[in-house]
């Protein structure tokens, strides 16, 4: 982070030891009344300069009189009061301050002001956002990236919208690097994980706590402190964790699986999903209040297939430090005609194909090939079309039923894939020998009385 001078208008030692841990990194100088205030103003050259309201005993407000000093001078002026009256923050904003908070919060407000003022003086670079870190020409699209890079500075919460593969984790990694947040970028797929495993994943957890559980693991949301928490297909999340994430984002603490010890991050959330959240609301599958509290801003993106002018842009981003390409005209129609279902990883990913396997000059039947793999049903298809069979099924048989056959179909695959090991198919499940005979029995399986197998080869 780019070193700043600042001067901090403070009377009490406590709040001056306060600022001075959290400004640490910057030159920072104090003054603790008016009149050494304002002759610093007069005197010296500042980018930033914080001011408490009340200094001295009497409550009248002096450090009023210091913002049209600051303002003259084109220093940005924050003001940290208890002094935090509607009435005064009016006043305050009408002589010139740039912000205004009240005290009690200074860690995360001081590093929120810190991005913003960054943000202000490098602005937004919209040629190299959309050429080197976002590549798009799309109008639409590049609307969207301004306003997301505009609010990456705040704590509010974004929801990143779009089908699989439009590059919404590529956007999250913006987002994040134009906060100035000093923490990392954190990320992690929720559709990825059952909601025992993914608690584990999120707030770590202690050795001995789970089968498997062999050392003591921190969660993504320790390693996230003052730093983004990228939560993608977060529509996935099952209703138990749901309600443990919303504690967690509330109270911005947490207790590691198996361990009594709190533990506390401040982390900023970004989600994503291709999901209608607002539809999974209304179906029961996402608590009210955790959708409210991680669609704060909402960045849709559009599929590839609806801003075709980027394929080409694309394709020389993905190329810049490899081998060139040139593209027949036939070869161009191709990639323009094409649907990209998979958006920019698919694309990204035919790319690489003719890299590593194509002459110089590309053709069209060289583009052809790789297309045509690309045309089947998209996964997210698919996995619908499994939830709503699994759904008609369990209408007709019962939940009992439903679950015991998908715990045989589970089964069934592991011994397969296992070479018809039920070892094996035991540690994969994590489950116990009494469990898989149960489940092959209702498969008209062997009786485990009745099984030769040695379990413990």
């Amino acid at each position: 982070m780019e070193k700043l001078t600042i001067l901090v208008v403070e009377d009490d030692p406590l709040d001056q030891q306060v600022m001075a841990d959290y400004l640490g990194s910057h030159a920072v100088e104090f003054a603790d009344n008016m009149q050494a205030a304002a002759h610093k103003l007069e005197r010296g050259r500042y980018d930033l300069c914080f001011i408490d309201l009340q200094l001295g005993k009497d409550d009248d407000c002096s450090g009023l009189k210091l913002i049209p000093l600051a303002a003259a001078k084109g220093i940005y002026s924050v003001v940290m009061s208890g002094h935090d009256s509607d009435d005064m923050v009016k006043k305050a904003h009408e002589l010139g301050c740039n912000d205004f908070y009240a005290k009690g919060n200074q860690q995360t407000n001081v590093g929120a002001v810190l991005a913003k003022f960054l943000q202000s003086r490098t602005g937004f670079d919209s040629e190299r956002v959309f050429t080197e870190e976002f590549v798009t020409e799309d109008p639409a699209t590049r609307d969207a990236l301004a306003m997301a890079v505009k609010y990456a500075s705040s704590d509010l919460p974004v929801m990143l919208v779009g089908p699989s593969g439009a590059g919404k984790t590529w956007l999250g990694r913006l987002i994040h690097e134009h906060s100035g947040r000093q923490g990392r970028f954190m990320d992690i797929n929720c559709s990825a994980f059952t909601d025992e495993l993914l608690e584990a994943e999120l707030f770590g957890s202690k050795k001995g706590s789970f089968t498997g559980a062999a050392e003591d693991r921190k969660g993504i949301l320790a390693e996230a402190h003052q730093g983004t928490l990228f939560l993608d297909e977060i529509g996935a999340m099952g209703f138990k964790m749901q309600t443990s994430l919303l504690k967690a984002i509330e109270e911005r603490s947490f207790y590691p699986v198996g361990s009594d010890r709190l533990e506390f991050s401040d982390f900023r959330i970004v989600s994503a999903t291709q999901d209608d959240l607002q539809e999974l609301v209304t179906k029961g599958c996402l608590r009210f209040d955790l959708f409210q509290r991680i669609h704060g801003l909402t960045i849709t993106l559009k599929p590839l297939a609806q801003r075709k002018c980027d394929i080409m842009p694309l394709i020389r981003f993905f190329t810049r430090n490899s081998r060139r390409l040139a593209f027949s005209d036939e070869a161009r129609d191709c990639l323009l005609s094409h649907p990209w279902p998979g958006n920019t990883r698919e694309l990204k990913k035919i790319v690489d194909l003719l890299v590593a396997g194509s002459g110089g000059q590309v053709t069209a039947d060289q583009v052809r090939g790789p297309l045509a793999e690309g045309r089947v049903a998209p996964p997210a298809a698919t996995h619908r079309f499994v939830e709503e069979s699994q759904y008609r099924y369990a209408l007709e048989h019962g939940l009992h039923a439903t679950l015991d056959r998908f715990a045989g179909e589970v089964v069934q695959r592991s011994l397969k894939e296992t070479g018809g090991r039920k070892v094996n198919t035991m540690s994969a499940l994590r489950i116990s020998s009494r469990k898989l005979y149960s489940v092959l029995k209702g498969q008209g399986g062997p009786e485990k009385d009745h099984e030769a197998e040695d379990l413990h080869a």
